[in-house]
């Protein structure tokens, strides 16, 4: 193995450890979603009593499951694509595929994304933006500062995604995919 190969190895593993960690970590928020939800439900059916706050929780903590894990979910290979063509491809020919779609795809959109939020997000920091809804959560400038989470999460797993592609397509072993 070069010395290229090997440092792309070490890079695709940490890129991949972090993916995974996040993932493993926000898996817990569904079972928040779930309490918090089922809060709701029996306060408002079985006492009467309905609250802004829990419901937009249960959307906020729902995104943010949804936001955080998207680098975890790339990097088992669950994301979903278009099989029909893809499975029966040989690994290297997957392999192409993978690294034009990180390359020309996901880290531009990611970066575009992450970009053209920068300053909607600034300013709903700024001024500390809360929920319209009266009884709402203060928060949601911390909310909106999912849309440039989203994109680091996506670059940090796309670039995992191309290197082990890389490793592929140059006869380098890529290390087996982590948690599956």
């Amino acid at each position: 193995m070069t010395g290229w190969q090997n440092t792309a190895q070490h890079l695709l593993r940490g890129c991949e450890a972090c993916s995974l960690v996040v993932g493993r970590l926000v898996s817990w928020l569904a079972l928040a979603v779930v309490l918090v939800m089922m809060t709701s439900v029996v306060l408002r059916y079985g006492f009467g009593i309905g609250s802004i706050a829990l419901q937009e929780s249960v959307l906020y903590l729902h995104a943010t499951l949804f936001v955080l894990g998207a680098g975890y979910t790339l990097a088992r290979n669950d994301h979903v694509r278009v099989d029909i063509f893809y499975q029966r491809m040989s690994s290297l020919a997957r392999a192409r595929i993978d690294l034009l779609g990180s390359l020309l795809l996901l880290l531009p959109l990611a970066i575009t994304l992450f970009v053209m939020s920068l300053d909607y997000v600034q300013v709903s920091w700024t001024r500390r933006e809360g929920s319209a809804e009266a009884g709402g959560l203060p928060y949601l400038y911390l909310f909106k500062s999912l849309l440039l989470v989203l994109p680091v999460v996506l670059c940090i797993q796309g670039l995992a995604e191309a290197l082990r592609a890389l490793l592929t397509l140059t006869g380098g072993e890529p290390p087996a995919r982590g948690d599956h």
